[in-house]
């Protein structure tokens, strides 16, 4: 998806978080509270009323840390348990580009921004560099989930074919990852994740 021309500046930015949580939300040891009132009730005329009250507290809690742990939503209707703010931007920005729409897509980043694509961090210091930037992506994308770690949002997303400039040829329908710093509803920072992507660039741009 996300292959980039623009080569002024090498070298890796800050790196996106490891977005593994090994803690469980709080409140979801309610089941070993159960178990406690069971074995402290015995031979109590209100213990079987104690426990379908605790019975619910404990649904109420497995419903509240989201069962087994999958099909979190945003309130976009996104996978995942992102921004709601940073989704807005991510999906708007990636929609544009999918429809072939690159100065829209570019008016989607904050000048000055980053983006580092690989192993090049490239400066955006105007919007004619956001534009150059957009063009050299050669897949369009759908946004199929997003998850927040401190200040990055890192997104999922199924690629495509867009209009204009390059071809996405085989990486058409595999998944790409790049984590964002959206700040006052712009593109900060943009840093393709992993070594997903594909597709072959687009043709140079000069400025």
């Amino acid at each position: 998806m996300f292959v980039s021309n623009e080569q002024d500046v090498n070298g890796a930015g800050s790196t996106p978080p490891n977005l593994g949580d090994p803690h469980p939300p709080l409140g979801c040891g309610l089941p070993k509270f159960e178990r406690w009132v069971q074995g402290h009730t015995e031979g109590v005329s209100w213990r079987r009323s104690l426990v379908g009250l605790v019975g619910l507290v404990v649904a109420l809690a497995i419903a509240g840390c989201g069962g087994s742990g999958s099909g979190k939503t945003t309130s976009t209707g996104i996978a995942g348990d992102a921004n709601p703010g940073d989704v807005h931007v991510i999906d708007a920005w990636v929609t544009a580009l999918r429809r072939g729409d690159v100065d829209g897509a570019a008016r989607y980043f904050a000048i000055p921004s980053v983006a580092e694509n690989g192993p090049v961090l490239i400066h955006i210091r105007s919007r004619d560099d956001a534009r150059r930037f957009n063009e050299s992506l050669p897949c369009g994308a759908l946004l199929v989930r997003a998850e927040t770690a401190g200040q990055f949002t890192t997104a999922t997303f199924r690629l495509t074919e867009r209009p204009g400039p390059g071809a996405c040829g085989p990486g058409t329908g595999g998944i790409a990852k790049t984590s964002f710093v959206i700040r006052d509803g712009k593109i900060a920072q943009w840093r393709r994740v992993g070594a997903g992507g594909g597709g072959q660039r687009a043709p140079s741009q000069s400025a």
